[in-house]
Order: structure tokens, then C-alpha cells, then sequence
């Protein structure tokens, strides 16, 4: 356990039980959301520093590339224990988004992605989740009452729904009204398609955006590169999508990676159009970001926006994803491999 993983009144709660007054633990809320390390914490004694030394949050910003051709920039995040992630941040015109990890790793086993080559190394915690907001939020000369961030997206290494528990605190901790306060309406999560977490989240109460990695029609074209697949049928995952839906009333979104020669034909969109015409959804097109050790090969964007639009054709929403940060890293995992090879 560390001190960010819980809430405001669990941290005044653990400060009481040492029989200390209540307004310590509020400092030491405010010096974690406002991504202070323990000694910049300056209004609380040393001798309380001193004791709560080992559950303070031990994480840090240790590279950071900024993106010359839009400003996009990735953080690689560290960790206590030496293990780190990458996250991103991207500008829009409706605010700032960054990109954060839920996994050291992951065990999905995905063909198409960097994260997964060593496999999953350990779950984060929701503090360390959290973590990764504090510290970009600072790094934007943002604070607890200085929110600089507008929307999330729980998109980077890791399967979020893979670390349930753990996500689901983040959730409840970014959103409650005593911290940042980020709307739920504003996060995204992005799952490969576990279908019980999927009816978990929905029955828990919580009103995300569900982005489901969909990338293939059909189950055959699927199990060529998402092992998931295997377990998990489509059509079990739309069944799910429509629970969610039904229960939240937020329109779900499918992203669809083109790798050429598997699921980027016109026989395979209008598959997709068949699976998806009566779900309430997006699709998100995406090129593939190639991975040195797999042998896939991506698409160019002038055939995603032709992909694009014969699901248009079809009456689906598509859209083709914007590509961002390309002169600072491609594929999710690739700064992180990159940085622990000591290329960066």
C-alpha cells in the first residue's frame, strides 16, 4: 500500500490511527495531488515524514520527449521498485489528453503490440495509476486546484480490465470531487475484450467511454493475432457492449487496426458492417504501428480513409485516428523497450 492509493478520508483515517490530528492527513493529500515528493511536503513536521517515509508514493517523470511536429509528448514514469511505463500526452482543441499504462507489461499477447513481448511483469496499483496524472499534471505547472488535464485515456501498457481492481480505485479516486475531479465522461478505457469485466463495470455503476480493441470480423481473422480470442467469441464481446450500453447509455467504441493482407479488405468491412449495424458505436480506424519483432505489416492512411469509407457506406460511424508524436516513438511499448536497452 501506498498513501496515493487511497482517498482524502482513508488517508485522514490512517493519519488518526497514529494519533495524529486529521489536518495532517489533508496536507499530505494536497502535497501527493499536487505531485510533491515528501520532502517539498514543508508544513508537515520531520518527524511525520519520517514515519510515513516508506508509503509515500516513490514515482517519477525520467524521460520525456516532446514531439517536434505537434507538440505530443511521452513520459517515461519510475517506479520504487525500478519497473517504469510510458504514458502520453496529446493536445487537442478541446483540452489536453494523456495516455496512461495500468500494467508493467501485458499478458495479452497481442501480435501487433510492443507491450506485450516480455509479457506481464506486475499489475500497478491504483495509487501508481494515479501517479502518472499527478506528475504530468505538475509537469504543466498544474495542481490540485489547477487541473490541466481534460480527458484520459486508459490506453497504455496493460489490459486495464486484467487489473480490475486496481482500475476500478483509479476510477473512483480521479473522479471524486476532494481531487482532480476528472469526470468519468471524460476517461476512456481500452480492453481486448474480457466480457465478465466488461458486465462488471457496467453493474458497478461506472459511466467511462468502453473502447473494445476489435481489429478483425471474424473470430478466425481475430485468433491470428489476439490470443483473447480464443476465449472470447465477437460475438460474446457485443453482447457485452449491448449490456454496457443498455446500462450507461454511452455509445461504445470499436478500434479496428488495419494490418495489410489480414482484415483490411472490402469483403472484411462489410463483414464489420454486418456485426455492428445494430449496436449504437464508432469505429476507429487505426494504420498499424509496426513492431520490429512481428512480421506484420501496416496499411497507408490513404487506405485507411478507403476503409473508412465503406463502413460510411454501410451507415457506420468511422472515423480515422489521428496520428500523433510520430517523430518521438510509434508503438505503444516502444519508448518504454527503448529506454530499459538504454537507447534513450
Amino acid at each position: 500500500m501506498i498513501l496515493s492509493d487511497l482517498s482524502l478520508l482513508e488517508i485522514q483515517e490512517f493519519i488518526e490511527k497514529r494519533g495524529l490530528p486529521k489536518f495532517r492527513g489533508k496536507q499530505i493529500f494536497d502535497g501527493i495531488y499536487n505531485g510533491k515528493n515528501l520532502d517539498e511536503i514543508s508544513n508537515i513536521p520531520k518527524n511525520l515524514r519520517d514515519e510515513i517515509k516508506e508509503v509515500y508514493p516513490d514515482y517519477q517523470i525520467v524521460k520525456k520527449l516532446i514531439s517536434k511536429q505537434d507538440g505530443t509528448i511521452k513520459y517515461i514514469f519510475k517506479f520504487g521498485d525500478g519497473n517504469v511505463v510510458e504514458g502520453v500526452l496529446m493536445d487537442y482543441k478541446y483540452g489536453k489528453t494523456l495516455c496512461i499504462s495500468t500494467q508493467v507489461g501485458c499478458r495479452m499477447g497481442c501480435k501487433f503490440c510492443a507491450s506485450t513481448l516480455k509479457g506481464l511483469i506486475r499489475n500497478l496499483s491504483a495509487g501508481e495509476i494515479l501517479g502518472q496524472v499527478l506528475l504530468v499534471n505538475k509537469d504543466l505547472d498544474g495542481g490540485l486546484n489547477n487541473r490541466m488535464i481534460t480527458n484520459l485515456v486508459l490506453m497504455g501498457s496493460g489490459e486495464p480490465l486484467d487489473n480490475y481492481d486496481n482500475v476500478t480505485k483509479f476510477l473512483n479516486l480521479i473522479s471524486n470531487g476532494d481531487g482532480l475531479n476528472i469526470s468519468q465522461r471524460n476517461i476512456s478505457l481500452s480492453t481486448c475484450g474480457l466480457v465478465p469485466k466488461i458486465y462488471s463495470l457496467a453493474d458497478d455503476g461506472f459511466n467511462i467511454t468502453l473502447t473494445i480493441s476489435l481489429h478483425a470480423p471474424n473470430d478466425e481473422i481475430r485468433k491470428q493475432t489476439m490470443p483473447i480470442a480464443n476465449t472470447y467469441s465477437i460475438d460474446e464481446i457485443i453482447k457485452a457492449c449491448q449490456y454496457y450500453l443498455q446500462k450507461t447509455g454511452r455509445r461504445v467504441v470499436f478500434e479496428y487496426t488495419l494490418i495489410k493482407g489480414v482484415n483490411d479488405s472490402r469483403e472484411n468491412a462489410n463483414e464489420l458492417i454486418s456485426r455492428l449495424k445494430n449496436l449504437t458505436c464508432h469505429v476507429n480506424i487505426i494504420p498499424l504501428n509496426e513492431v520490429k519483432e512481428r512480421k506484420l505489416k501496416s496499411v497507408t492512411r490513404k487506405e485507411c480513409y478507403e476503409f473508412a469509407s465503406l463502413l460510411q457506406a454501410g451507415s457506420l460511424s468511422a472515423t480515422v485516428r489521428r496520428t500523433m508524436g510520430e517523430d518521438i516513438a510509434g508503438a505503444c511499448g516502444q519508448l518504454r523497450n527503448e529506454f530499459l536497452e538504454g537507447k534513450i
